[in-house]
Parts: structure tokens; sequence; C-alpha cells
């Protein structure tokens, strides 16, 4: 479990694929459809880790892709990549020309033994992924240059920090605003939680608080999809229920800079 005292570092990660049909888009991307089919065809191929394809079910990577506009030699950031499933996706999107940041808090890396930096550098090893820069220290810490990232995505984190204490939700999404460049996305990706329930406890988190907050950082709120809802799930148990792990209902906010 993700400790809710960990530095916020969720990269977002932008990618190719089919806009769902029940998505609200302002301001949407176009993204060529010779691009969706290569992506799919990376992700279905042989030197992707079965493990990953396993969870592409309830994730659907191509979709939140496109839905973020990601595309061939971009330059994105995973925050708080964790293990590296997005850093992964995001690697294959942008391709050759592309560059990704895989971003965890020093802190993260230790969590259960070292886990995540087990994960993280067996997936990375051997350069097997050339185009992924590991960042090992907070965004603001990174060195990377303001303005300077097409996009980013961070994907099941914000909820802990933002419920350990709010004014830290804030200011880390702030921390992100500050290296997308003008007009630059966010893709952040959250387990849905209700209104008046105990979403701390519960892992989750009610999106008006969120779009409440990225409006705080900056941001405008530029799209809303539903891609990853599941109306099976009713907000009643933890993301790590073996009934729902893996199948929570999620949102999916397209977040952008303004120019």
């Amino acid at each position: 479990m993700k400790s809710t005292l960990m530095s916020f570092g969720a990269t977002f990660t932008l990618a190719l694929g089919l806009l769902g049909p029940a998505t609200l888009s302002l301001a949407g991307p176009s993204l060529a459809s010779d691009n969706t089919a290569a992506l799919r065809d990376a992700l279905d191929g042989a030197s992707r880790p079965d493990a990953d394809k396993a969870r592409d079910a309830g994730r659907k990577p191509a979709d939140v892709m496109h839905f973020l506009g990601i595309g061939p030699g971009m330059t994105v950031m995973d925050v708080m990549a964790s293990g590296g499933y997005y850093t992964e996706v995001l690697s294959l999107t942008v391709g050759k020309t592309g560059t990704v940041y895989a971003q965890n808090p020093p802190g993260f890396l230790q969590w259960n033994d070292g886990y995540y930096e087990k994960a993280l550098s067996e997936r990375l090893a051997g350069n097997r992924l050339p185009n992924v820069k590991r960042i090992n220290t907070d965004v603001p810490d990174s060195g990377i240059v303001e303005s300077s990232v097409d996009a980013a995505i961070t994907a099941l984190n914000f909820h802990d920090l933002y419920n350990d204490k709010a004014e830290d939700g804030i200011k880390a999404l702030k921390d992100v605003f500050a290296i997308l460049e003008p007009g630059g996305t966010l893709g952040l990706i959250d387990h849905h939680g209700d209104a008046g329930a105990d979403n701390a406890a519960l892992h989750r988190i009610h999106i008006d608080l969120v779009i409440a907050a990225a409006k705080q950082a900056g941001f405008e709120i530029a799209g809303q999809s539903d891609l990853l809802s599941n109306p099976d799930d009713d907000h009643t148990k933890t993301p790590f229920d073996p009934s729902i792990r893996g199948k929570t209902d999620r949102f999916l906010l397209r977040l952008r800079k303004p120019e």
C-alpha cells in the first residue's frame, strides 16, 4: 500500500487509442489512426511483460493515451511511476524520438522492502526502454526545466496524498504544473469515492475534490472520461479487496495548463 506520507510524484502518461463512446472531451485530441494501430501492436508485442498485458483490460492503456493526446515524439512524465506499468506504455507511445521521465520520490522506492525499486529496475534492465530516464527525486528536485514537458500522468496516487493533507495535494499538482509547457496535459486517474464516505480509509476520493484542487493549482479541466468506470463497484470497498482489485470504478481527468 502506498504511504500517505510519501511525496507526490506520479507522472501523467499519454497514449494513443480509440476515444471511448462515453467520454466528455473539450478540445479533444486528434491522433492519426495509423499511430493508434501501431501502439496497439506494440502493446501486444512479445517484449512487453505478460503481467502488464493482464492488467490492460482494466486500464485500457491505448484508450487512455488517446484521450490524453499523447503521441510520438513527446516528452512526458510518469509521476510516481511505481513499478513502471505506465512508464512502459508511455515509452511505446512516444517512441524513439520521445522521452519519458519515470519519477519516484526516494521514500516511495523503499516501500515494502524496496518493492518498487526492484520492479522498476528489472523493467529497465539492459536498456530495454532506451527512451526512459529515471528520476529518483521529488518533482521540484528533479532538475527538469520548467515548461519543458508536454504531458504527464498520475494513476491511483492522488487520493492518498490529498486525504492525508489537502494542501499537500494542491502543492503536488502545482509542482507538475510548473514543469508542463503551456497547453500541456496532466492525466489524473483515481478511484471514485462517494461524498460523505470515509474515503481516506477506503483509499478513494470524490471527483469534485480533485477538480477543485486542480483549479486551485492553475489547471483547466479539459476533459473527463468514464473509460475506466465500473458500475459494479459500489465504492464501499478498498481497492485491495479481492472482489474488485484491478476493477474499481475510476475517473479519468485531462487537466490542461493554460497557454
